[in-house]
């Protein structure tokens, strides 16, 4: 069973916390609460949560100074936050968002149209976790698949379609010796009916975009990525 989106609530008014928890645990989501910031930073960093609903008008400490604080603390990365508020003018909203806020949702609260900003925000989450890991970084080298991009120490790198893909190969698995055979399968598609020059080529020309590094070769067996 998949783990419960954890949302942690931060407003200074009982009665909207008391209706925010109800219908967020009527949906299957797992909540905490606040009634100030600073008991909000203290929770948030005992708990993680996925999510915080913290509303900008408070005493002492208001939303957008609590949303500063929140987001010093690297634990809380991968949390995401949304204002509460029934102000509606724009320096407010890009005072929020400056401070770090994900979304901004206003005053009064729709049950249906919250679970959909919310939903909406968890997929964003995870839309970006997914494509995070889709990165491969490797000693100096850092690929994208997605955008199709190598940079070496930063830089990026202008590399042939099949360059790219052997790249690619050996950085998924650093250390493991592949064949000839194996690159042309992987790589080519098919094992057979290339000149095996044709890997000699391709290896050499990587190898002078990587500066000389990373590809060493086993003579007789095949290469490896090596740093």
């Amino acid at each position: 069973m998949a783990k419960a989106t954890k949302i942690l609530i931060v407003d200074d008014e009982p009665d909207i916390v008391e209706f925010l928890t109800y219908n967020l645990d009527k949906d299957g989501f797992d909540t905490l609460s606040a009634l100030n910031g600073k008991d909000a930073i203290k929770l948030a960093d005992e708990e993680t949560p996925d999510l915080i609903l913290l509303d900008i008008m408070m005493p002492e400490m208001d939303g957008v100074q609590t949303c500063y604080e929140l987001r010093k603390n690297e634990k809380l990365n991968n949390t995401l936050i949304a204002f509460l508020t029934a102000r509606g003018e724009d320096y407010s909203q890009i005072a929020g968002l400056d401070a770090g806020a994900d979304d901004y949702i206003q005053k009064p609260i729709r049950p249906r149209l919250l679970l959909a900003r919310i939903n909406a925000l968890m997929r964003r989450r995870r839309a970006e976790d997914d494509k995070a890991k889709s990165i491969i970084e490797v000693d100096k080298i850092r690929i994208d698949p997605e955008q199709y991009e190598v940079t070496l120490d930063g830089e990026v790198l202008k590399l042939a379609k099949k360059e790219f893909e052997m790249l690619l190969l050996f950085c998924k698995k650093p250390g493991k010796v592949f064949s000839r055979e194996e690159i042309f399968r992987k790589v080519w598609g098919y094992s057979e009916g290339i000149a095996s020059r044709t890997i000699d080529v391709h290896i050499s020309k990587l190898r002078d975009k990587l500066g000389g590094k990373y590809i060493k070769t086993l003579k007789g067996v095949g290469y490896k990525l090596s740093f």
